[in-house]
């Protein structure tokens, strides 16, 4: 029996083992409609997908499909690396609770203690609100647009905002979108200014204390905070999207070098390395874990609700929403989990962590035109026991 039937045996069988050959049969036919499900959304000339499934902490399932951009043709493989966007903010909330077991941070102190020079509306901001998302912070795109109004152009795909710049923008604002803890809002101005606050108090770059403390540890050596000019991403993925039926290299906006909120590009390989060692607790202990996989309350302990109006960030408008430190926590089907999307020009990312299942799924892809959060739940759905 071939690693993939291996795997998928440890997830299907109750004994962990394929035993018999009508076992082995059922478990190859998991395998086939895994496989046709992106083989019937994807080509091997065109941008595609690379899919991780694991079990019990060992790889069920990893498959590549398509090419890394359209000029070289290159396949993706396993250690192809993609632009991971929001992914990244679990490993920037990760970096945050590092400092604060290193006494370097608190999870409580304000804005205005870490930015002295930061406007009053945030001296009640604390690292905390920032991680769950209730900062009220702008956001960091609109005052950018309105800068360019008032201005004109100032930022583009080959001159991009710096996070310096953003908080620079954050700074000439003399109000949030509302007091600190008393409503939620996917913030990407949060995530960036949480980068800088891992440099600030580390005393390092963002990427190096990642580097140090997170990558170089774990052994994911091909993990990095992407910077141009600065560092090179190894086996490289460029972003797609699909315009009039045809592909279009759409790889960077003005956007893209911001850091906190979505600078990290890594694969297949080194990422079940971390789920590794989010499922041993290599990084910290479970006890220190807890806050991040604690769904944030409003400061009147009622339950947060994405906004009623929709937006490229709002994934599931009025819903009730869980979020810790950079992890969505709601369940699937009465399955807890643990899960974060990535959005950003020419890729969409998505990571599953089913707690009680000990079951992973990763989506990595260069293009625009597929919903890695519906296929890797697709996914799921032929992993997981059903639930009454």
């Amino acid at each position: 029996m071939n690693r993939v039937l291996i795997g998928l045996a440890l997830v299907l069988s109750p004994l962990g083992v394929a035993s018999t050959l009508g076992e082995q049969t059922s478990l190859a036919l998991v395998e086939k409609k895994v496989d046709e499900l992106f083989l019937a959304l994807t080509s091997p000339d065109a941008p595609g997908l690379a899919v991780l499934v694991r079990h019990n902490g060992k790889t069920a399932f990893e498959r590549a499909y398509g090419v890394r951009d359209l000029r070289s043709k290159v396949k993706i493989d396993a250690r192809t690396n993609f632009r991971l966007a929001s992914f990244t903010k679990q490993f920037t909330a990760m970096a945050v609770m590092l400092l604060v077991h290193d006494g370097k941070l608190r999870a409580d102190e304000t804005l205005g203690e870490v930015f002295p020079d930061f406007p009053d509306y945030g001296k009640t901001i604390t690292v905390r609100n920032l991680l769950n998302h209730v900062s009220g912070l702008p956001d960091y795109e609109d005052l950018m647009a309105e800068a360019e109004q008032a201005n004109g152009s100032m930022w583009s795909p080959e001159k991009q905002i710096q996070d310096d710049e953003v908080l620079k923008l954050l700074e000439k604002e003399q109000s949030g979108k509302f007091a600190p803890g008393t409503s939620w809002s996917y913030s990407n101005s949060g995530y960036v200014v949480l980068g800088l606050i891992v440099a600030k108090a580390s005393g390092k770059p963002y990427g190096e204390f990642l580097r140090d403390r997170i990558f170089a540890p774990l052994k994911m050596h091909h993990t990095i905070a992407y910077q141009k000019g600065k560092n090179e991403v190894a086996n490289r993925a460029f972003g797609h999207s699909k315009e009039n039926g045809l592909f279009k290299e759409t790889d960077q906006s003005a956007t893209s070098a911001t850091l906190g909120d979505g600078g990290i590009y890594s694969n297949l390989e080194d990422l079940a390395k971390w789920d590794d060692a989010l499922g041993n607790h290599a990084l910290l202990s479970d006890k220190e874990m807890q806050p991040a996989l604690t769904p944030v309350k409003l400061n009147d302990g009622s339950e947060p609700h994405w906004p009623k109006e929709p937006n490229g960030d709002n994934l599931h408008p009025g819903k009730v929403v869980c979020y810790g430190f950079g992890w969505f926590l709601d369940p699937y089907n009465g399955h807890p989990r643990m899960w974060h999307t990535g959005s950003t020009m020419g890729f969409r990312t998505v990571v599953e962590r089913f707690l009680g299942e000990n079951l992973t799924i990763i989506i990595l892809s260069n293009r625009t035109d597929l919903d890695p959060e519906k296929l890797s739940l697709e996914v799921a759905d032929l992993f997981l026991p059903a639930k009454n």
